[in-house]
């Protein structure tokens, strides 16, 4: 594939085991010749999503317009703008932290749900355009975290509502042990396969 990989960072520590891990992931793939870009939702404005549905009433493919006017739209024109993604944030009271699920919330555009329609339909189900590594971490152990957790399967619901595919997730146990906690040589040499394998896709 070796086109553009962009990685979301949705943790609150620029430089913490989130953004470690994604920058692990971008590196592999740059070795790999992919072109990698990285955005914090810390620097962008997203407002609260007020479930009004005016982005799910018209049909298509392209995610429906929001009655907000804020840093929204240019992060949906980086997902759609990218040919594969790496999507990180850590686990808080056993989800996904605050700020990452504003944005998933903000998501809902990529389904079609007119008034009338009992539930919402995918835009992109089923039809996978690009690919996805999937980041959490938290203070448990990794298999404990992946079993009692929930951030995976969000992140995975959100990657799959954009039309990406999950090709391998990683989970950073044993985050919080120190303020400042470098990356085992094991998770960094995980995520750098990671991302080659998904410059190597497609």
């Amino acid at each position: 594939m070796r086109g553009k990989i962009l990685g979301i960072v949705g943790s609150y520590r620029k430089g913490g085991t989130i953004d470690g891990v994604v920058s692990e992931v971008l590196a592999g793939a740059r070795e790999r010749g992919a072109e990698v870009e990285k955005i914090y939702l810390l620097d962008h404005r997203i407002e609260f999503c007020t479930h009004c549905r005016r982005c799910t009433q018209e049909p298509g493919d392209a995610p429906g317009p929001c009655i907000h006017d804020d840093d929204m739209a240019t992060l949906i024109a980086s997902i759609e703008g990218a040919d594969a993604l790496v999507w990180g944030a850590p686990v808080s009271f056993g989800g996904v932290n605050a700020l990452t699920q504003r944005f998933i919330e903000r998501l809902v555009g990529y389904a079609y749900w007119p008034w009338g329609q009992g539930g919402p339909r995918p835009r992109r189900a089923g039809r996978p355009s690009k690919g996805a590594v999937l980041v959490t971490s938290a203070g448990m152990p990794a298999p404990m975290g992946r079993l009692f957790t929930g951030s995976l399967r969000g992140l995975k619901l959100a990657a799959e509502a954009v039309g990406a595919k999950p090709l391998a997730t990683l989970f950073a146990g044993m985050a919080a042990l120190r303020e400042h906690q470098p990356l085992s040589p094991r998770l960094a040499d995980k995520a750098r396969r990671a991302g080659r394998r998904l410059a190597e896709s497609g």
